[in-house]
């Protein structure tokens, strides 16, 4: 049965539920000491998703763009160099050391292995990015697979011409959208699916030429979820999308107001089966599970695709994993445990940065390899009899079951995607262990450097050398410059310059997503109690699924 426990961090009771008893019993791993929350905190904590440094390519000297910062206490190769064959990560193996712990040895060999400058796949003209495959033309967007022409995106896949977005897939030519699937020509677009020419609207689905409209299926030429004619519909999208800052502000505003008069789904689950947690598609049995596919027994985890017994990951699958625990971008694996950045690799615990690996622990930046401990490889017969010694050793240390602890994670907190979702200060940071970087930039070079405030209105009087300026942004004061196809891009859809750093602007969306949380709450049609992403003290109005879809479909 599900057991209560006391988090060791946070001091709130959480439970473990049967299912993840059950596989800790069947994997020989105890039982977690800190909550859910806790868990993905902890592992966020150790990616970097967004932020980009210039610096020196430790293996050639060349300049190279970095997850790591130029002071890192890490060697850093350029990405060929790292997957060739010009160095080999067995050269830094050594022995264990049974007199000390476990995770003093892997901190010595972190210091020592090379590590990946970005991770960037298979892609074209693509090197001002982090986490992107399979794309061309891209820029400065976090979390990309067969993408084009796409800015300043997160987590988008199949994307071509968008612009600001987050969580779309299948879309072109879209702007300031979000959680959008299959879209095409949309303005400020939230939760909706197979639109065309829709704007500043939410939960649109099979909708063309929609306008501040709000929980629409099928319908054509709406605004304000009521019916107009082509001609109403061109007059007052020309209003608000004519190349004007102070138009666009005008339907961002009208936008917030469809939006929170809208029905809300109590989660935004379709096709699942006993699922309890939001995002989620065509999976079954998973229990605070978030923004995922595809997958089943799943539990504690964010971002997963066609994967099954995952539990207390954060992104796992492109491709599908099995039997994953504990942690940080799984692709293509099984049987994993306390690793970090793992690929297409099955046996491991404790290991970091890993492709097509097998048996092996402790161990960072192989390839192809089985049978290692701490980069040292061994026979099978050797692996199979000291792993065993190893974790009886952990077990008297107290670090076996444990994530790697704050001060390995090779970034600092506000480098990594656990600032954007569980959010604290430095102080706070410091004192949890990790550590804290307050790096900020050095501005653009640029012929000018004009206020964000002194941009003019409409983009049909922005001249063509704007390309040449920094602008200062609102609320951070940080500059940025422009891109020629962004440029582009917004002549061609009718939309300002934006005036605000990308930085902010991706800020500014991740607040309008919900977190990844659930409360207990009342259904605001029938009054029975629901699982929600919503908490009971939010204004927006909830329906429990049944609700939902009878009053929407």
């Amino acid at each position: 049965m599900s057991e209560v426990r006391t988090c060791a961090s946070s001091g709130h009771e959480f439970t473990v539920s049967d299912k993840e008893i059950a596989y800790c019993e069947r994997m020989g791993f105890p039982l977690p000491v800190i909550s859910p929350e806790e868990r993905i905190r902890e592992l966020m904590a150790f990616r970097n998703e967004w932020k980009l440094y210039r610096r020196k390519c430790d293996a050639t000297g060349e300049q190279i763009i970095s997850a790591y910062h130029p002071d890192s206490k890490f060697k850093v190769y350029n990405n060929s160099y790292w997957w060739g064959d010009a160095w080999d990560p067995l050269e830094y193996g050594r022995d264990f050391d049974f007199s000390r712990p476990f995770f003093e040895q892997f901190a010595e060999l972190q210091k020592v292995v090379p590590r990946e400058g970005t991770s960037i796949f298979n892609s074209e003209n693509c090197d001002y990015n982090s986490h992107t495959r399979e794309s061309k033309n891209c820029y400065l967007n976090s979390l990309v697979y067969r993408c084009e022409d796409t800015y300043y995106s997160y987590w988008v896949v199949d994307d071509q011409d968008v612009f600001d977005a987050v969580c779309t897939n299948g879309s072109t030519r879209c702007y300031e959208c979000m959680d959008c699937e299959k879209c095409y020509e949309c303005v400020m677009l939230q939760n909706s699916k197979d639109c065309s020419d829709c704007h500043f609207s939410y939960a649109l689905q099979n909708c063309k030429n929609c306008m501040f409209s709000n929980n629409l299926v099928g319908k054509e030429y709406y605004v304000f979820n009521k019916q107009v004619t082509p001609e109403e519909f061109e007059k007052i999208k020309a209003e608000y999308l004519n190349g004007s800052f102070e138009s666009f502000l005008k339907g961002r505003e009208k936008f917030f107001e469809v939006r929170n008069k809208a029905i809300h789904r109590a989660t935004h689950n379709i096709n699942c089966e006993n699922v309890i947690g939001d995002l989620m598609y065509d999976s079954r049995n998973c229990e605070l599970a978030f923004e995922g596919n595809g997958s089943e027994d799943v539990c504690n985890a964010i971002s997963i695709a066609d994967s099954k017994d995952v539990y207390n990951a954060y992104s796992a699958g492109w491709p599908g994993c099995e039997m994953v625990y504990s942690s940080c971008v799984t692709r293509g694996s099984q049987d994993v445990a306390f690793c970090l950045y793992t690929f297409f690799s099955s046996g491991l615990r404790y290991c970091d940065s890993m492709k097509g690996c097998h048996d092996s622990f402790g161990c960072i930046g192989l390839k192809q390899k089985k049978y290692c401990i701490l980069n040292k490889q061994y026979t099978k017969e050797e692996y199979e009899t000291l792993v065993p010694k190893i974790i009886e050793h952990m077990k008297k240390t107290g670090e076996w079951g444990r994530y790697f602890p704050p001060g390995l994670s090779p970034f600092a907190y506000d480098e990594t995607p656990a600032q954007d979702y569980y959010p604290i200060n430095k102080e706070r940071a410091l004192a949890m262990g990790y550590r804290w970087l307050d790096y900020q930039a050095p501005p653009p070079s640029a012929q000018k450097v004009i206020s964000a405030g002194r941009l003019p209105d409409s983009i049909n009087d922005t001249p063509d050398d704007v390309l040449e300026w920094a602008i200062n942004g609102e609320i951070t004061g940080k500059p940025f410059k422009l891109m020629s196809g962004e440029l582009s891009f917004y002549r061609e859809m009718k939309l300002p310059i934006p005036r605000r750093h990308p930085a902010q602007r991706h800020a500014d969306r991740m607040k309008l997503r919900n977190p990844h949380k659930l409360w207990e709450r009342e259904c605001d049609s029938c009054h029975r109690q629901v699982v929600s992403s919503y908490s009971p003290d939010r204004p927006e109005i909830v329906y429990c699924e049944q609700c939902y879809l009878r009053e929407v479909y």
